[in-house]
């Protein structure tokens, strides 16, 4: 077996340079592929939907990539191993048979793939198949159209699959495309919004698969749906405007929510966007998110040493895994080469790299109920979030939805078990124990609430213990005020953002101990007491290794820890961090709470609240 590096020095500069970055993953993978099988063992972890079926994603996720590639004319060496795993994989009679599918079946994800293809390259895939063996794929596909799935995304499967036989001329089912989307328009909220389903999280995946889907169908078949393809484009474009205040001015996007291990899919959105001609931003601004994008994930450690991309964030870490997380399942990071379908010609790869449009400092996502906000270089992008949960109770579900911040830089830490501080990802957190070592935090919230300024939202983590926290963007640093109501003496301890904890990294703490500044390889991290009523001292609390989704080192998380007797308490605390600049030698926003009014002060701007 002959493995295959990663060129991580790609300038990733030219529609050739992103050609190359996706054969080097395909070829990565190619001494794993074998001939006369129907899919791809790329490793010994594995699923709720088992090994054999894993094999058959992890073929279908590298095709996100390979038919993009072969419709804008570039070559796949093991392309004669895919077209015959596709002609084994659906032939009843064949033992590599993908079989049929059951009720809420892993492969209706993987047929999406399929449905595209056949709509980029026309009639093109279907020549490489007798029609036999095209009747064999119309009829696996088709086992989605009616199948009983999630209601959620997944609706967008059997979409994709019609919208590919009509496109590669064969008999679709257009009241099966019109009843999946009626069901999905149940949950638009408004401005381009999507929840993932009735009541669901507002994360990766509203970019990342119904804009995605949505934009490839609107572009495809606008000539036989065009008020509905309008509709959806129309939709993208309002997206667009919130979705791009998540990313960096260096491409790196806020991490927040499930999946994080589909990686570069986190800007799959611009390549649809880029794909589809949508009318948004400049060929060149989009060009540039993409290209930023990537080249920000080639300098992470995101492949083993075989060049296989591994199960992760920035670093493999199986901690993160969901429960549908196979060793091929970090390739549906190859949606983003959707903008190789595109020619050389083309106004997207003709178009100079271009900067981030103007961004405010201060962007508020009412229906994701989250403050986006960013230094003055751009660099630091942090989103400040409250009500949302994932409803399935996925692993680390607390960590990737309900803190109260989302960093590009600093990402967030994983829950390693609740004995004990260390092990409760305690970072953008307001964690409370009965003195036991038991952690709480919040989880759900019983109230929410968002304004330009500011979000407040009402937790219990105890039925006998109400928390009102609220979230206020104030320059370079957020204000967190919390107002506790607890009948039981409880103790308390407040985190800021995580960082490296090495030999060199260094701790200060003012010495009053109601400040802890620390400044590691990676950042500087400071967290500040501002309330005079409940006196906390300042601390760190050192993880286990593999706790950061960013780095595997053991972090260190600047901490105020107090006791708070049975009562009613008033919290507040100033959080700021940064990679690039000096914030030792920032000040501190002033804040004066009088009653249920909280004024703050920073850096000559001022702000006001009813703390209600």
């Amino acid at each position: 077996m002959t493995l295959k590096k990663i060129n991580t020095g790609n300038p990733l500069r030219t529609r050739g340079d992103v050609q190359h970055l996706l054969n080097d993953l395909l070829s990565a993978v190619s001494p794993y592929t074998e001939e006369g099988k129907s899919g791809i063992d790329l490793g010994n972890t594995t699923t709720h939907y088992g090994k054999e079926i894993a094999k058959m994603e992890a073929l279908s996720r590298m095709l996100w990539g390979i038919f993009p590639l072969l419709a804008g004319g570039g070559e796949c060496p093991d392309l004669p191993f895919y077209i015959n795993a596709i002609r084994f994989g659906t032939d009843p009679q064949h033992p590599q048979y993908w079989g049929e599918i059951r009720d809420c079946d892993q492969r209706c994800v993987e047929m999406a793939a399929f449905g595209v293809g056949l709509a980029l390259m026309d009639k093109r895939l279907l020549t490489h198949f007798s029609a036999q063996e095209q009747q064999n794929l119309a009829d696996w596909l088709n086992q989605g159209r009616d199948a009983v799935i999630p209601n959620n995304n997944w609706n967008f499967f059997p979409i994709m699959v019609q919208m590919g036989f009509r496109q590669a001329g064969m008999p679709w089912d257009k009241s099966a495309v019109a009843a999946r989307f009626a069901l999905m328009e149940t949950y638009y909220l408004g401005d381009g919004w999507y929840s993932d389903g009735p009541g669901r999280p507002r994360d990766y995946y509203i970019s990342m698969a119904f804009h995605y889907y949505g934009l490839i169908y609107a572009q495809n078949m606008a000539d036989v749906d065009a008020p509905r393809a309008a509709v959806l484009r129309e939709r993208a474009r309002q997206f667009a405007q919130d979705f791009i205040t998540m990313f960096s001015a260096s491409g790196a996007a806020v991490p927040f929510g499930r999946s994080l291990t589909y990686r570069f899919a986190e800007a799959a959105f611009w390549s649809a966007a880029a794909y589809s001609k949508l009318d948004v931003f400049t060929p060149g601004i989009v060009k540039g998110v993409i290209l930023r994008h990537l080249r920000h994930w080639l300098k992470e450690p995101i492949f083993d040493r075989d060049g296989v991309l591994s199960i992760g964030y920035h670093t493999p870490n199986l901690v993160m895994a969901e429960d549908y997380n196979a060793p091929g399942s970090p390739y549906w990071a190859c949606k983003l080469f959707l903008v190789l379908a595109l020619p050389q010609d083309d106004a997207f790869w003709q178009a100079e790299e271009a900067p981030l449009p103007d961004i405010p400092a201060t962007h508020c996502i009412a229906h994701a109920s989250q403050i986006l906000t960013r230094d003055a270089q751009g660099q630091h992008v942090v989103m400040l979030t409250s009500g949302q949960i994932e409803l399935n109770n996925f692993v680390n579900t607390e960590a990737k939805y309900t803190k109260f911040a989302y960093s590009s830089q600093f990402g967030f830490t994983l829950d390693r078990g609740r004995y004990g501080l260390n092990h409760a990802g305690c970072d953008s957190m307001l964690m409370f124990s009965e003195d036991d070592g038991y952690y709480r935090g919040r989880r759900d919230c019983a109230e929410t609430h968002i304004t330009e300024s500011m979000i407040y939202s009402r937790w219990l983590p105890w039925h006998d213990v109400t928390v009102c926290t609220w979230l206020i963007p104030c320059g370079d640093w957020h204000l967190r005020v919390h107002h506790i109501e607890n009948r039981r003496p409880l103790s308390s301890a407040e985190g800021g953002f995580a960082v490296i904890q090495e030999t060199a990294t260094r701790t200060e703490m003012t010495a009053d101990q109601r400040a802890v500044t620390v400044s590691a390889r990676n950042g500087v991290s400071r967290i500040v007491c501002l309330d005079e009523a409940t006196p906390r001292d300042a601390a760190t609390v050192i993880t286990p290794p593999n706790s950061s989704i960013m780095f595997a080192e053991t972090a260190s998380v600047p901490v105020l820890t107090g006791a708070l007797p049975a009562g009613s308490h008033w919290l507040i605390t100033a959080v700021c961090a940064s990679a690039t600049q000096d914030i030792c030698a920032q000040g501190v926003p002033e804040v004066i709470r009088e009653g249920q009014q909280l004024r703050w002060h920073y850096q000559g701007h001022s702000g006001q609240i009813t703390l209600r």
